[in-house]
């Protein structure tokens, strides 16, 4: 069976919630999922996708719409028991993160920077767009903090980060978290258990062959 896949953001406050939720029930989630950043494009990511015809089905968000997910992330994260501090963005360079994920991800630890990045993000309210504090983050992990916020001058990188968007654009993900197993797909925060429920049916079938 082939891995399904988890498109996150650490854009999204949805994915991090839903990480906790995998966190629970999927303890194995990040090595057993095909975890896939879907981020914002900076200039030189926007120039290789339009030169290979990759278009993101992604739409800007209205402010009426912003400021109901403010609320409405608030009273999701007091249910499930998380503290969360929204952060302010300004100008934010979305590429820095998902890609120096994708470096971590390289050197075996990728889980740990994930959950590092996420907590950073939506516990404390920190700017991970900055180079300077995701090479802090890095560090405190372990890892090589200076190196692992080079990651977007890295083309290797660079390119998985493109193939990640590209298959995003043929999965037809419009949003995150978006999960999609086999023909199947999942978006959102309310259909986890959905997506889990799918996946086990999976896991069954393919123990009986």
């Amino acid at each position: 069976m082939r891995k399904p896949r988890f498109y996150f953001s650490f854009h999204s406050p949805f994915s991090w919630m839903v990480s906790h939720r995998l966190e629970r029930e999927l303890p194995g989630w990040h090595d057993e999922l095909e975890c896939l950043p879907y981020f914002e494009p900076d200039e030189q990511t926007w120039e290789t996708l339009d030169g290979r015809g990759i278009e993101m089905h992604y739409a800007a968000m209205s402010k009426a719409k912003h400021l109901y997910i403010l609320q409405d992330t608030k009273r999701l994260s007091a249910r499930f028991g998380l503290s969360m501090k929204w952060p302010v963005d300004v100008d934010p360079w979305w590429v820095l993160p998902h890609h120096a994920y994708l470096a971590a991800r390289r050197l075996g630890r990728g889980k740990e920077l994930y959950w590092a990045l996420s907590q950073a993000r939506w516990e404390r309210g920190e700017n991970i767009c900055e180079v300077d504090v995701v090479r802090g983050i890095a560090d405190a992990i372990g890892l090589d903090g200076a190196e692992v916020a080079k990651a977007p001058h890295d083309a290797d990188l660079r390119a998985e980060g493109v193939e990640a968007i590209d298959k995003a654009y043929l999965d037809d993900v419009f949003g995150v978290p978006f999960f999609k197993i086999g023909p199947h797909r999942f978006w959102g925060l309310d259909r986890v258990d959905d997506f889990l429920s799918a996946y086990g049916r999976a896991r069954e079938q393919e123990a009986a062959k």
